[in-house]
């Protein structure tokens, strides 16, 4: 399949330098930043190693194992930033419960988030240590010292399509069949894969924007519907048998019920157009787009 775009298509090589460049760039202002406070620190230093990561699993095929060996290392130190998680995923839930229901009082929402920010401010100043940011520095200066030696300038587009392909491939199959009675393990497996997805897809957006930017946007709102499905459950832990919001339990678990099933709804709707063609033909089709933009390339330049 990759000669189906001829070996010409080598010169998106230097945009994936120039994105990885990027990348590194805003994890570096992300740890060194004086003006952010730990909870905004840890939220910008997530994201940006989300786009990180979901790059290197793109470049497992054309780089090899030193690609993966720099994303199950990037893995490991964002794994050592997750002990707030829980509690920030809870605050997102109460949000979003908030949005939907008139059920709690504002003086009941003050008291929850008031609880769950002070569990996520202790969590994220204990887990954000000098050595974890030392850790995540070094880390960042070895990763940029190592993207230079790769010969990005040599992968053709047609490796890229392979490896977009893959992702749209491996989050389309865990779609589910019956979507009420998704296990929450399955969900969040599939929201990894749809988040992988989309910003792997920003790579290319560039290169025709109103395209993949609407498709890109889609993907957002897929992943937005299936992580308020994660932090509802997570908001479900706070509130057992002695657990911080315990109290509430009677009150929030039917509300819990009802916005999740919205979600899932929303997010089978989502998912189904996202993922309506088959792999092999997610495939051609960007491979068309790059062939008609080099097409278009090559006569302005006449």
């Amino acid at each position: 399949m990759a000669g189906a775009m001829g070996e010409d298509s080598a010169g998106f090589g230097g945009h994936l330098g120039m994105a990885g460049r990027s990348m590194l760039a805003n994890a570096r202002l992300a740890l060194d930043d004086p003006a952010l406070s730990d909870p905004a620190r840890v939220h910008e230093l997530r994201k940006a190693f989300k786009r990180w990561r979901a790059f290197l699993r793109l470049l497992a095929g054309p780089i090899g194992e030193p690609a993966e060996a720099l994303r199950l290392d990037a893995r490991a130190l964002m794994r050592r930033l997750s002990g707030a998680r829980d509690a920030q995923g809870a605050l997102d839930a109460i949000d979003d419960l908030a949005g939907g229901s008139s059920d709690l009082s504002p003086r009941t929402l003050r008291t929850i988030r008031a609880r769950l920010t002070a569990l996520r401010d202790a969590a994220e100043s204990a887990s954000l240590t000098p050595d974890l940011r030392a850790d995540i520095a070094s880390y960042l200066a070895r990763a940029g010292d190592t993207m230079e030696t790769w010969p990005l300038g040599g992968i053709g587009f047609a490796a890229i399509a392979d490896g977009l392909a893959t992702t749209y491939r491996r989050a389309r199959q865990l779609t589910p069949d019956d979507w009420p009675d998704s296990d929450p393990a399955h969900l969040h497996e599939l929201r990894r894969r749809v988040v992988e997805h989309r910003h792997q897809t920003e790579l290319i957006e560039p290169l025709w924007p109103r395209v993949t930017k609407a498709w890109s946007e889609e993907a957002q709102r897929l992943r937005n519907r299936l992580g308020a499905c994660q932090d509802l459950g997570v908001l479900v832990g706070f509130i057992a048998p002695r657990q911080p919001l315990a109290a509430w339990r009677a009150r929030l678990v039917p509300l819990i019920a009802a916005r999740r099933e919205r979600h899932l709804k929303n997010a089978a709707r989502l998912a189904g157009r996202l993922f309506a063609e088959k792999p092999k033909a997610f495939r051609q089709r960007i491979a068309a787009l790059w062939t008609a933009r080099e097409g278009r390339t090559a006569k302005a330049k006449k």
